[in-house]
């Protein structure tokens, strides 16, 4: 297997552009929208480096359409760093990246961060096309390669909700198109570090969380056969198979439920009626078939299989 170099590289530069922005956000006072100007550009600095990383290495597992997927990867990594000079530049001028068309200039750079963004989209769903064309082997590690790509693009689609401007911004226009949060202007109250709305929905979290479905699937994927060392009946195929379909379910239906709980202008710190129900008895259903595929007798091929 090749990892795609220049998003290694892309992560390497990344990695260093998180530790001077948090070395930022303590040195420089400057504050937007309630927080450290340089919590923004921290946290997409890290963000940006894990999707380069993986997207490296999912490229490596593409043999079909190899030359479309390495230009897709080279393409992405260019839109990204695209995205982050815009951002440290907003950061630098203590001012917002997204959602501000304040000016012909500011408009201009949402703009083009607008469309760097589906410039990532659409090369993402280049490289999926390339890895469902692509055998991958084992059939667990298949499906959670596979899911986790393409909820990782459902979960970077959700972004586009954020765009279009609020009733409140219509209304009394100051120059931003496009919220975060659901019911409340962006800035207020929020969870510490990741800033997500403690007092409203907030768009962001079905978005990270199906975003990074790149990682978490394929990361299970490796406890798994990790722990197949010490548990033998996580080495049947099978077994790891159906653990994987139920993550893969419980993960879009959690996304779904997120989703939902956003729109609803409802906190994800104060999940209630429909919603938490909803919540409950994914966690409920996910826990339940686990221990179902965990104890259930398999067919005497299965268990044989595990022997040889």
């Amino acid at each position: 297997m090749t990892w795609h170099r220049p998003l290694l590289w892309l992560a390497a530069s990344m990695g260093l552009l998180a530790i001077v922005c948090a070395v930022a956000v303590f040195a420089d006072p400057g504050v937007v929208l309630g927080a450290p100007a340089w919590l923004k550009p921290l946290k997409f600095s890290i963000s940006v480096g894990i999707y380069a990383l993986t997207l490296s290495w999912l490229i490596g597992q593409v043999h079909r359409m190899r030359r479309v997927a390495i230009a897709a990867g080279t393409i992405s990594g260019i839109a990204l760093a695209i995205e982050m000079v815009i951002i440290v530049g907003a950061a630098a001028a203590g001012g917002t990246s997204h959602f501000n068309v304040s000016t012909p200039f500011n408009t201009t750079l949402w703009s083009v961060m607008a469309a760097s963004i589906v410039v990532v989209w659409l090369m993402t769903l280049l490289v999926a096309i390339g890895l469902f064309r692509t055998p991958l082997g084992d059939p667990a590690r298949t499906l959670a390669i596979r899911a986790g790509v393409i909820l990782s693009i459902v979960g970077m689609g959700l972004a586009f909700l954020m765009t279009g401007p609020t009733a409140e911004q219509l209304d009394n226009f100051q120059g931003i198109a496009g919220a975060h949060a659901v019911g409340v202007p962006d800035g207020g109250p929020g969870l510490f570090l990741l800033g997500w709305s403690t007092i409203a929905g907030d768009l962001r979290i079905p978005h990270f969380v199906g975003m990074h479905a790149l990682q978490a699937l394929p990361i299970l994927l490796i406890v798994l056969e990790l722990l197949s060392r010490r548990m033998p009946r996580l080495t049947i195929p099978t077994v790891r198979l159906r653990l994987v379909r139920v993550a893969v379910v419980a993960y879009a239906a959690t996304v779904a439920v997120l989703t939902w709980q956003a729109l609803a202008g409802q906190s994800i710190v104060s999940p209630a009626g429909p919603i938490l129900v909803a919540a409950l008895a994914i966690a409920a259903a996910t826990v339940v078939s686990a221990a179902a595929v965990l104890v259930a007798p398999l067919p005497a091929t299965a268990a044989l299989g595990s022997r040889v």
